[in-house]
């Protein structure tokens, strides 16, 4: 989920040097979405631990 939030913020980038506003602001929406989703789920891995069975 890490690489889907790094390849959006590149493009949103490539697309804002390029003036897409509406593309741009649109990838890093996403970017912020799966970036934070990725925070949830590193805490509540890091809360849980892994177990031994």
């Amino acid at each position: 989920m890490l690489r889907w939030t790094v390849t959006f913020i590149i493009l949103a980038i490539i697309a804002a040097v390029f003036g897409f506003g509406g593309i741009a602001e649109g990838a890093a929406d996403i970017a912020k979405i799966l970036f934070y989703i990725f925070l949830v789920l590193l805490v509540v891995s890091l809360i849980t631990g892994r177990r031994k069975l």
